[in-house]
């Protein structure tokens, strides 16, 4: 029976791709720091990937087991949505350590129960390759290096014959979407410089929302990708059509057009106020 290791498995994402590989025959071993259900053919690790010590201790109770894994899924992130010049030193770095050196730790610690030709994939963001917009700024800097980290691990790991996969999913109906309303409320409560853009910025925040799909589809895409003999470097999902179309534009016409959308209310606000 092949075998699977998935970071990020209590979520929404997690679930789904375990329960989707184990329907297609995969021995699914999941790690996470908050419990979830197990289930057959489903082995839950408890797993703090921010902590070295954590992640090792994992990999020593793993190979204890005798286990090589076909596939390696990163799954694991948080989202956040803040000013860059505002929020904390504490939640800057916090970010990176989950979304990148969390992948990292992983990948150092369980690379000698890989199969050789086996598969690393990487999920990182539609937004990785693309100018970010105001306030996402963390989010998107972190899965750009993420993206970067990939391709880098990708040329090194070709060499001993493994396999490193990015997936850029757009919006996703996990508890990330939620987190990332709870996250604006909160930028909208304490911001003392962005008070009013950050209101207009909800517009953004639910059209790019409004085109999310089932955790589901994502692990069937997923499922494809464990299954071809040789993948491709990148692979993409629900990709928002609003975020390429501005991306198409040169830089200065995408500042101001976005200046204009968030400074808008704030000049009606001043005019209706004369």
């Amino acid at each position: 029976m092949k075998s699977a290791l998935i970071t990020g498995a209590s979520g929404g994402m997690g679930l789904a791709t375990a329960k989707h590989l184990i329907s297609l025959g995969y021995e699914v071993y999941g790690l996470d720091i908050k419990p979830t259900e197990e289930f057959e053919h489903f082995h839950f690790v408890e797993t703090d990937i921010t902590k070295e010590e954590s992640v090792l201790k994992s990999f020593e109770n793993i190979q204890k087991k005798d286990i090589k894994f076909d596939v390696i899924i990163h799954l694991a992130g948080i989202y956040d949505l803040n000013s860059l010049v505002e929020m904390s030193e504490e939640d800057f770095i916090r970010i990176y350590d989950i979304n990148v050196f969390g992948v990292f730790r992983i990948n150092k610690a369980f690379l000698p129960l890989l199969n050789k030709e086996g598969k690393i994939i990487i999920t990182t963001s539609e937004l990785a390759p693309l100018d970010p917009l105001p306030f996402t700024g963390i989010y998107g800097i972190t899965k750009a290096a993420l993206d970067k980290y990939a391709y880098s691990l990708r040329m090194e790991l070709q060499l001993l014959d493994y396999q490193v996969v990015v997936l850029r999913p757009g919006a996703i109906d996990t508890g990330l979407l939620s987190v990332s309303v709870t996250r604006l409320n909160e930028f909208k409560r304490n911001t003392q410089l962005y008070k009013d853009n950050a209101t207009k910025f909800d517009e953004i925040v639910n059209s790019v929302e409004s085109k999310k799909i089932p955790p589901e589809k994502l692990a069937m895409k997923i499922g494809k990708i464990v299954q071809k003999k040789k993948a491709r470097f990148v692979y993409k999902i629900n990709r928002n059509f609003l975020l390429k179309l501005l991306n198409a534009l040169p830089n200065r016409f995408q500042t101001w057009i976005i200046k204009k959308i968030l400074t808008k209310k704030v000049k009606e606000k001043k005019d209706g106020s004369n």
